[in-house]
Order: C-alpha cells, then structure tokens, then sequence
C-alpha cells in the first residue's frame, strides 16, 4: 500500500471538512468531487454559488455532496465581522471595515477554521503566498509551544531505501527566507512533529549544510550547527522523541555509506526521513528540481506552527495533488484533536 493510500484509509475512519477558498478555480471544483467519492471527508467550497456551479457544469462534476458558501451572504459574516473587530490590530475600525475584509475568501477560510467551521483548510491555488499565509498567522491561534509560522513539504521518491520507503519530510520550502538558528530549530521541530503526526514513524532530523561536522566552517556552517542543539533542547521541553544531527550534506543524510565515512554512529545520518534546509532558496530549489528533474511526488506546502491544519498549495497545482494535499490536511485534524484538545475546543 503506498503512502498516500494509508492516509486515505485512515482518514475514512475520521472523514473531515476541508474548506478551500479557491472555490471557484476549475481544478478545485474537480478536486472536491473527488475527494468526497474517496469516501474521506466532505469539501466547502467559497466563492459566488452560480459561478461554482457553472464550473461544476463545465467540468461535468457534481455539486451534490459539495458544501459551497459566498463569504458576502454567509449567516457566519456578522459573527466573523465582530470577532475580527476584537483584535487588538482591528480595535480601531468600524463594521464596514471589518465586512471588507472578512467578505475576502482567504480572510473566511481562516476564521472558519480557528472556530471549528472547518476541520482543515487547502488554498494558495488562485494566489500568491502572502495572501494565503497572511490571514493565517492573523486569524489562526498558533500551537502552544510554537514561535512562528513555517512550512514543510511531503516527497515520495520510487526508490524506497530513501526516508521511510521513500518518504521523506522537507523544511522549510516556503514561508521563512533567512531562519536564524533559533528560528531553524524551531522549523525542525515542527517538520518533526509533522512527520510523527502524519507517518507515525520516529522522525530522524537531518539539518543540511555544505559542510559535514565542521568541515568546513563559517557563520552558515555554524548557524546549522548551533540550530541542531537548539531544536534537540526544544524536543526534549517538549517530551518529543525526534533525533536530530547535524550539521551534515545531503549525501551524508541519507547514504548510510557515506554517513559512515564522513559521521561515525548516528541516529540520522543515512537514514534521514526529515530533511532540514538552512534556507528558503537551498529548500525552495531542491524541491523544485526534485519533483520537476527526479519525478518526485510532492505534497504541500503543508504549513506547520498553527494550531488547525492548513496547506498552501502551488498556483501550478494540479487536481491529485489538491486531493491528496487535502487528504493529509484532514490526517492532521485527526492529530491535532488528540495533541491539542484545548485548541481544538
């Protein structure tokens, strides 16, 4: 059984409500049907309901089993409009403000989410990042022992002595873009925190580097290196069973050949399943060579940090990719319920 297969056959177990603020892009029309036939969970759609239906009609798809909500006629919108006003930042605007900004999908997504309207949320489909993240980080209470927001990315390579049968977790790939070292701990934390949610595996944490235990050394080398400590005093606060060494290359992650040249005894060298960047242009680009070069399967960006799931997709995403990112969006509110109660309250 692969590994997008065991999501879905745990999650029909716990079917959940994904919301996906592109509501009106075709592929995403296409992606709710088919992730309610998977029998996991059903889709809320957002957008104007006579322009979804035409593309529900274009697409020659059903909208049967397909939950779909303009944000500017939604009974929620008053409700949502007064709690926005409640934070510190909005304090000072009037009701029209606070409808301007709710009536703005993106903006309604997130407050379904942190008030439960919503078990996960998938969008970035029809816009950019930014737009994505930030009414996440404005709206969506973040986790109890997080200190900022990241993202990390599922690859599935065919060749299975990579990771755990050829999956393997990629932080961060799209969301910080020069992480000090307290900041590179905590992306390892929660890129191993999202590998023991999702795959129920020990995470091995791998922090990347040029150099090789000191190999060479420069500030960049060091950055890594002093991140590595960092995050294993943060998973031992936390009572988290994750390995993390480094620095190391990326060879040395993950061939147990060179890791035992170049390493010595390691918990993660050769056998790395969470591989950890320095930052944002060495992750962002290896993905993109991975997926486009090797065939990599990639699944995200799931975002990490929050206390709901969420996915920031690719505009270039396609329809299985949208379905299985939702899938593993939805995995995560099964863990979250069980992490977090208060959270999820």
């Amino acid at each position: 059984m692969s590994f997008i297969d065991e999501v879905y056959e745990k999650l029909r177990r716990h079917p959940k409500r994904i919301v996906f603020p592109d509501g009106d892009d075709p592929r995403v029309v296409v992606a709710a049907q088919e992730f309610y036939n998977l029998q996991i969970g059903v889709p809320v759609l957002l957008g104007k309901k006579d322009a979804i239906e035409k593309v529900a009609e274009e697409q020659k798809v059903s909208l049967d089993h397909v939950m779909v909500i303009d944000p500017e006629h939604a009974d929620d919108l008053p409700a949502f409009c007064l709690r926005l006003e409640r934070l510190e930042r909005y304090r000072k605007m009037g009701i029209s403000d606070a409808r301007s900004v709710m009536v703005k999908r993106n903006y309604f997504a997130a407050m379904m989410l942190q008030y439960g309207l919503a078990d996960g949320l998938v969008g970035g489909i029809s816009s950019n990042s930014g737009s994505m993240l930030r009414p996440l980080i404005q709206l969506v209470k973040p986790l109890p022992h997080a200190q900022m927001v990241s993202s990390c990315s599922i690859v599935e390579v065919d060749n299975p002595a990579f990771g755990d049968g050829g999956v393997l977790f990629f932080a961060d790939c799209a969301v910080v873009p020069a992480p000090s070292s307290q900041q590179l701990a905590v992306i390892a934390l929660e890129a191993g925190l999202l590998a023991r949610q999702v795959f129920g595996k020990k995470p091995r944490v791998a922090m990347l580097s040029f150099s090789t235990k000191g190999s060479a050394k420069n500030p960049a080398t060091e950055k890594v290196a002093d991140a590595t400590e960092l995050a294993r005093n943060l998973a031992g606060k936390l009572g988290a069973e994750i390995a993390f060494d480094g620095e190391m290359q990326a060879d040395t992650a993950l061939c147990p050949e060179l890791a035992a040249i170049k390493m010595g005894p390691s918990l993660v060298a050769g056998k790395a399943n969470v591989l950890v960047f320095p930052d944002l242009d060495s992750g962002n680009i290896a993905i993109k060579l991975l997926q486009y070069l090797g065939g990599a399967r990639v699944y995200g960006q799931i975002i990490t940090g929050l206390s709901h799931p969420a996915a920031d997709l690719s505009r270039g995403a396609k329809v299985d990719e949208i379905v299985k990112v939702a899938a593993i969006v939805g995995l995560q509110a099964i863990e979250y319920r069980k992490l977090y109660p208060a959270a999820a309250e």
